[in-house]
């Protein structure tokens, strides 16, 4: 386990969303988070804030500005009317009561909680807010960008993958085949498999069009996904699901983990939130500027009186921070508004315009090279 720095304590750190799920306990509703999550989170370096899972919380999300990740993990299922293939029939009644007798503890629908945690998943989607999702979190995720679900995995697969296990919970698992070049694949050692725990009975039917496979089990489900455009933790990007748990992917005899990728995981999500809270500074920073350049100039102007050398030349600096600033600001709304403009393309389009680029590329490097081998002109 990452051990926080003792400088930490003096830093304003990253604030990460986790929304909370309700139990009942001696006849009262508690609502809790697994302390794994919390561990990893606290680790690396950023302050886990806990979204409470209660009536009218889906619309005070605003207050728990600023945030700068969110992780959603496990809880009961996805309520199906939010992502309903219309293209397939659904389960039979029967098929439902026999669901819901071998998951009692998951097939009870919590629509607050997926109130919540849409409204959460949406506004990471539209704002590049890191995002984790683990187990239940991942297919909230796949949800909110327009995927499906399968309501019950042996039902509608027929799987012989066993992707529950009650009775050998925390110790079950099963293969997952890791997609090459990848981030998941990279952060457990280049492995092309690795065995995994599984706690589910629904999983990812179709994936949502931005996203691209990072695990599959063995009869084909997606273990996870991620935006591929959306993936540079360095500066803030991070769009991931993970269907299953490697924060509690450890021997049950020292609760060491499985694999190194497990921390990887938490520690790359920190990382990104971590970029991301930092821009959030900076264009903090540049908005503070330009009202202090704004005051400075108004009070100057009632005042009145001539400036001295010094005031001018501290107006001047102000401006030239203004106007690099201003600049700054453009590229990077620019940069948004080009990336917006992108995912709205198809996926046909898009492969279109790489072949194109591909063969502009081609072109250019070709006229480069005829221009190096020609012969350079005399000068006599």
């Amino acid at each position: 386990m990452v051990v926080v720095a003792n400088d930490l304590s003096s830093k304003t750190l990253p604030r990460v969303l986790i929304v909370s799920r309700r139990t009942l306990r001696k006849n009262k509703y508690v609502d809790f988070v697994g302390e794994y999550h919390l561990d990893l989170i606290v680790s690396h370096g950023a302050v886990p804030v806990i979204v409470p899972r209660v009536s009218g919380i889906h619309s005070m999300l605003r207050s728990f500005e600023p945030i700068h990740g969110v992780l959603l993990c496990e809880g009961e299922d996805v309520d199906p009317s939010l992502y309903a293939d219309k293209e397939l029939p659904g389960l039979s009644q029967e098929d439902m009561d026999e669901i819901r007798s071998l998951h009692a503890s998951d097939t009870t629908i919590d629509k607050e909680k997926d109130s919540i945690e849409l409204t959460l998943a949406k506004l990471c989607l539209e704002r590049n807010i890191p995002f984790l999702g683990i187990c239940r979190g991942s297919q909230i995720l796949n949800v909110a960008a327009g995927g499906t679900l399968y309501q019950d995995i042996d039902k509608e697969v027929g799987t012989t993958t066993k992707h529950i296990d009650y009775d050998n919970y925390d110790e079950h698992r099963h293969e997952a085949r890791l997609v090459e070049e990848t981030p998941l694949r990279k952060w457990f050692d280049g492995m092309d498999q690795i065995m995994v725990n599984s706690y589910h009975h629904q999983g990812v039917k179709r994936l949502a069009e931005r996203f691209a496979p990072m695990a599959y089990a063995p009869d084909g489900l997606i273990e996870g996904f991620y935006d591929p455009d959306r993936y540079d933790p360095e500066e803030g990007r991070f769009l991931m699901g993970l269907q299953f748990h490697p924060e509690r992917m450890r021997r049950l005899s020292d609760d060491e983990f499985d694999y190194e990728g497990c921390v990887s995981v938490y520690k790359e999500f920190v990382k990104a939130v971590t970029a991301f809270h930092k821009k959030q500074l900076d264009a903090a920073e540049i908005v503070m500027e330009v009202k202090k350049m704004t005051l400075v100039k108004s009070e100057l102007l009632e005042a009145n009186t001539v400036l001295s050398k010094q005031q001018e030349n501290r107006l001047k600096q102000m401006g030239a921070t203004v106007r690099n600033s201003c600049v700054y600001m453009k590229r990077m709304k620019r940069k948004e508004e080009q990336e917006r403009a992108m995912d709205k393309l198809s996926a046909e389009r898009l492969s279109d315009l790489l072949s194109f680029h591909r063969m502009m590329a081609r072109l250019c490097s070709d006229a480069i090279k005829r221009k190096l081998l020609e012969p350079a002109d005399s000068e006599y």
